[in-house]
């Protein structure tokens, strides 16, 4: 029996190793920022269950479909040659699953929403197979994948209010540059290992240097965005302070890149970003329940 368990347990760390879970950190802050906003608060506990669950199944579901479909790149670029599908610890028709049960709770939880929020979410599944393919023919790639994590504050704010708001596609197009600007950090490191094998990406289109200032540029446009929320929707000091915090981390992040200095892209690109999200979910919560 412990045998069996541990099996099933070893099993369910490698599904979770796999589609990157410590990620949903990147798009599920955002997403509950939109869902306080959209209530003016916290809404019945039966919204916010089903936010998460369709959180959770697209963020995982649009990841286990991305390492299924880029398994033959990861296999060939040293840097991923690792990965479970490449070293065959897991099986395509494993992943398969994965990708289908996500995306079927994604669409569960729509169902359970209201009728906007379902007839939309076969459009979010296609964007999320669509991005997996993007690198194959368009620079672009990164933005696709920023518009495929922007969808999470817009979705969230469906859930709540049954329609889609325009401080929900603010926030959205944050999230989009904000996303775009750290994977172009974070596709800086694969730049000659993309060029060998046909890969498409800002920098290799545009060269390291010219990719980390389309990053900064990125980055400006997404805080700039994320500060005009704060007039938007009259939020307070608190909010504030988390802006800037953010700010500085994101400050921070390209600080410690530079062409001629990429040891610590993965730090750049995902560890400080995990921070900021959070960081900016926690100060609008504080600004929504403690300062009014």
């Amino acid at each position: 029996m412990r045998g069996g368990m541990n099996t099933v347990f070893d099993r369910l760390k490698k599904y979770a190793e796999m589609v990157m879970f410590s990620h949903t950190l990147f798009s599920l802050p955002f997403g509950l920022m939109a869902m306080l906003w959209a209530a003016d608060g916290l809404p019945s506990f039966r919204v916010v269950f089903w936010i998460l669950v369709a959180l959770f199944g697209a963020r995982n579901g649009a990841n286990a479909l991305n390492r299924l479909i880029d398994k033959d790149i990861d296999a060939a670029n040293p840097r991923t040659a690792s990965r479970h599908l490449p070293k065959g610890q897991l099986k395509p028709s494993e992943v398969l699953a994965v990708a289908v049960v996500c995306f079927a709770l994604m669409i569960w939880a729509a169902y359970e929403l209201n009728p906007l929020c379902l007839m939309l979410s076969p459009l979010a599944i296609l964007l999320f197979i669509v991005y997996s393919y993007t690198k194959r023919f368009t620079w672009a790639c990164h933005i696709v994948l920023g518009l495929a994590c922007g969808g999470a504050p817009v979705g969230a704010w469906m859930a709540v209010t049954g329609t889609i708001g325009w401080p929900s596609l603010v926030l959205g197009a944050a999230v989009m540059l904000w996303v775009a600007g750290f994977d172009i950090i974070y596709g800086t490191q694969d730049v000659d290992f993309d060029k060998s094998f046909g890969i498409f990406s800002i920098p290799v289109k545009f060269g390291i240097k010219n990719a980390l200032l389309i990053s900064t540029a990125f980055h400006v446009m997404a805080l700039l965005l994320l500060l005009y929320l704060f007039f938007l929707l009259d939020l307070g000091w608190l909010y504030i302070v988390g802006w800037l915090i953010a700010a500085a981390l994101i400050y921070v992040e390209h600080s410690i890149v530079s062409p001629d200095h990429l040891d610590d892209v993965k730090i750049a690109s995902y560890s400080i970003n995990q921070i900021v999200s959070v960081v900016l979910f926690i100060f609008t919560a504080a600004d929504m329940f403690i300062a009014r």
